[in-house]
């Protein structure tokens, strides 16, 4: 086979889409042949080398290496399933010495999914290479294959003059969960590069440093780079600082970055449940400029269960412009426990949206607001989504329509609506299993 053919046939069989690589790769699509392998990346154009890494996976969820050979990162797939050779590690190893970026990166991530004596002992060699960008992919590799006979080498290696191999050598001492990491991690919050200061962020979360929050604190107040205050914001959520609350709702209101308003609005909603974030988060709710900030704030609202919101969440529901806002606002309405539904709720059941309508039905539903039964006639007999018209059902019969209401729905022509007119004729007001309204917001750095 010639040498890139295979590189491009591990990708082809990914079924790569436009503008990027695609969501699933079998481990199956990589050669059973290592060396064919890496002698196919060797002058492999970046994007293409980064999808054919992405086949081979070892990576840790959200928290990927902050450097790599290519130089971005590379989002996580299946780890590759075949056991490696005496010879496969040996030359693996051997092709980190390469200048080729693409080798190095496939090299890495293959034999790194090994953590045998040779493996680690050859990692941490590299760490003191005069060549940067080995000692940046040998941190990657001792991060990938976390054994604590990393820990004291990864240590050293954060006082390395290459900000590549800093942040991926506290990147990996996050992997391997040692508590020796916290001092140089923290300190680490004051390194000259945002890439350490981020990778530093993460660690300490992963830690649940808790006494890191202070340190993290002033990142999210001082840091003048938007990625970096905003790990700083998820970090101390993972170690459950309450006494960080006021930080992020200041942070919530005056942050000029919205991903960074975002994740504060997360963090109070997993933090604090005092009147501090409960205001901060309404007044976000209502008033910022980013969709994604309102929405996450009405998320976290309803994190705090308290029903004194409701009014505002009705608000919201009635003027947000956004449909994922007032989604997650109606979705938010039926946590609290309501006896009466807000007016913006009912209003809803006529949205132009079918998930509105949706969600909204749902919630009504979990109300059970005798109120909005003729608002739910009415909706129930215009509706045209099949999954709404099955919300709009339940939330009948669970509001206490009566069977004789119920009646002519036996005469829809949806089977779904028939079998369930007949359960709630019946008096089963159950209506499960149900397609479960949940929030988008999921913010993670």
């Amino acid at each position: 086979m010639k040498p890139v053919l295979s590189l491009v046939l591990l990708v082809a069989l990914s079924a790569v889409p436009a503008g990027g690589c695609a969501a699933q790769t079998a481990s199956a699509s990589v050669s059973d042949d290592i060396r064919e392998l890496i002698e196919s990346a060797r002058g492999a154009p970046a994007p293409l080398c980064a999808c054919a890494a992405r086949g081979l996976g070892n990576y840790w969820g959200s928290f990927n290496a902050p450097a790599s050979p290519l130089g971005r990162p590379v989002r996580e797939r299946a780890r590759h399933g075949r056991s490696l050779s005496d010879e496969d590690i040996r030359f693996l190893l051997t092709s980190l010495d390469t200048p080729d970026p693409c080798v190095r990166e496939l090299a890495v991530r293959l034999v790194a999914n090994d953590d045998r004596e040779e493996v680690i002992t050859g990692l941490v060699q590299r760490l003191t290479a005069p060549d940067s960008s080995l000692r940046v992919t040998a941190a990657l590799g001792l991060g990938m294959a976390p054994v604590q006979q990393s820990v004291e080498p990864l240590i050293r290696a954060m006082r390395d003059d290459a900000a590549g191999v800093r942040a991926n050598a506290v990147w990996a001492l996050g992997r391997i969960e040692d508590a020796r990491a916290v001092e140089p991690a923290t300190s680490a919050l004051a390194d000259r590069s945002p890439l350490v200061r981020q990778a530093a962020a993460g660690t300490l979360g992963h830690l649940e440093a808790t006494s890191a929050a202070p340190s993290l604190m002033r990142l999210l107040r001082d840091d003048r780079v938007a990625t970096v205050r905003r790990t700083a914001a998820w970090a101390v959520t993972q170690m459950g600082a309450e006494q960080s609350a006021q930080d992020l709702a200041n942070a919530l209101a005056r942050d000029p970055d919205a991903t960074v308003r975002e994740m504060c609005a997360w963090a109070l909603g997993n933090l604090d449940r005092g009147s501090t974030a409960t205001g901060a988060l309404m007044t976000a709710a209502k008033r910022d400029g980013d969709a994604s900030v309102r929405e996450m704030a009405v998320w976290s609202i309803a994190q705090h269960g308290d029903a004194s919101m409701a009014k505002g969440l009705g608000e919201i529901l009635e003027s947000d412009r956004s449909t994922d806002v007032r989604s997650t606002a109606a979705w938010a309405l039926g946590q609290f426990g309501l006896d009466a539904a807000p007016a913006g709720l009912i209003t809803a059941l006529a949205d132009h949206d079918p998930e509105m309508r949706l969600v909204a039905a749902w919630a009504l539903g979990e109300i059970e607001d005798k109120s909005a039964i003729p608002a739910l006639r009415t909706a129930l007999k215009s509706e045209t989504d099949a999954q709404a018209r099955k919300a709009e059902l339940r939330a009948l019969v669970h509001s206490g329509e009566s069977a004789e209401q119920l009646s002519y729905l036996l005469e829809s022509k949806d089977p779904e609506v028939r079998k369930n007119a007949i359960r709630g004729i019946a008096g089963q007001n159950g209506l499960d299993p149900w397609p479960w309204p949940m929030p988008r917001p999921r913010p993670f750095p």
